[in-house]
């Protein structure tokens, strides 16, 4: 799997932007705010629909401009596909595959499997239980329609619920609805609790392996899968919980409230691991991703390392630029660092400079 060629228009600093890709490494190296971290984030955009920053459609557009087009062509089972993009400050983004309009977002994922790295994703141990709910979700959605699905049902029950409990403090009328929203919430988000246990199960074994040869097998780490409710027990709970929710009016378990917790040696990471520690954690989880992705789809994902390289000791980088090898990777940095020139040939080097491209 390898990106062929990407479009912009009208695109943060972009105006109008064409690049070919080969399927190998690809640096684009300059100075800060010059719109290499713009290109990895359309990529991602055309794969997700979503920015890695948590940007909004209207923030992504050229300033000045109503709207923004993004074109990819990736090649997936050595086949070529087409992703037009649309996007539109005040109207939600128009999205064609091959030339048809899809009408939900779902039916682009899996189209192109991308893992986004940046120096954020190493702090991913110790951020809030949001970015581990995330990283979870993403990669679920991008392998499994079933779980996108039964994901995107369970948020908007849940939010549905959610606008009924406050109703209910104005019209007490309204509760007897409740047991309707429940049951649709208990269902689906027992699908997501499962999907999200066997995932992490199988996450584990990869990351173990991963992890103990980035240590020379001196530490052993384990994640695990912090439900906050046991989808068994959700239903009751939940009636348990009525009272509570309706009196701060909103629901209090689920798997929205879900986390992810990792040890090295049974020690706790995010509490007591060193930054060393909690990094190179980090880098086994996203390093995991990839051979998960490998197994289940069967080929390559593509790869976005957004200056994560400068973020890296000499012996993380080393085994970094060895697991990626076989990927198409597009690594963004401020200089065309040695260690990469040392490490591996590369024909495709761009510098950006104040939103053009030119390729050296």
């Amino acid at each position: 799997m390898y990106i062929e060629s990407l479009e912009l228009s009208n695109y943060r600093n972009y105006e109008a932007l064409s690049m070919s890709f080969a399927n190998e490494t690809i640096i684009l190296y300059g100075d800060n705010a010059q719109g290499k971290t713009n290109i990895l984030e359309s990529l991602y955009v055309s794969a997700t629909t979503k920015s890695h920053r948590g940007s909004r459609d209207k923030e992504m557009i050229r300033l000045g401009c109503e709207e923004a087009h993004i074109r990819m062509c990736v090649n997936k089972n050595q086949m070529s596909h087409r992703v037009d993009m649309h996007l539109r400050g005040n109207k939600s983004k128009g999205v064609a595959i091959d030339g048809i309009p899809i009408k939900r977002s779902s039916e682009l994922l899996g189209i192109c499997n991308i893992i986004f790295f940046s120096p954020e994703d190493l702090s991913i141990i110790k951020n809030s239980p949001s970015e581990r709910r995330k990283f979870m979700d993403m990669e679920l959605c991008q392998l499994d329609k079933v779980y996108c699905h039964d994901f995107m049902k369970y948020n908007k029950i849940l939010n549905q619920r959610n606008s009924l409990l406050k109703q209910i403090s104005f019209h007490a009328s309204l509760i007897d609805t409740l047991d309707v929203w429940d049951e649709q919430l208990v269902e689906y988000g027992s699908r997501v609790i499962k999907a999200r246990g066997d995932f992490i199960l199988r996450l584990n074994d990869i990351m173990r392996q991963i992890h103990g040869k980035l240590t020379g097998q001196k530490e052993h780490v384990r994640v695990d899968y912090e439900m906050n409710v046991d989808r068994h027990h959700f239903s009751d709970l939940l009636k348990e919980k009525r009272e509570k929710d309706l009196k701060y009016q909103t629901t209090s378990i689920g798997p929205h409230r879900d986390d992810l917790s990792f040890f090295i040696d049974d020690v706790d990471v995010k509490s007591f691991g060193s930054q060393g520690q909690q990094r190179t954690t980090a880098l086994s989880l996203k390093l995991s991703e990839i051979t998960l992705v490998k197994k289940i789809v069967g080929e390559n994902p593509i790869l976005l390392l957004d200056d994560v390289m400068s973020e890296l000791d000499a012996n993380r980088r080393d085994y970094l630029m060895d697991f990626i090898r076989d990927l198409q990777t597009i690594i963004t940095c401020t200089g065309y660092d040695d260690f990469v020139r040392n490490r591996m040939k590369i024909n495709n080097i761009y510098k950006v400079t104040r939103g053009s491209v030119h390729k050296e």
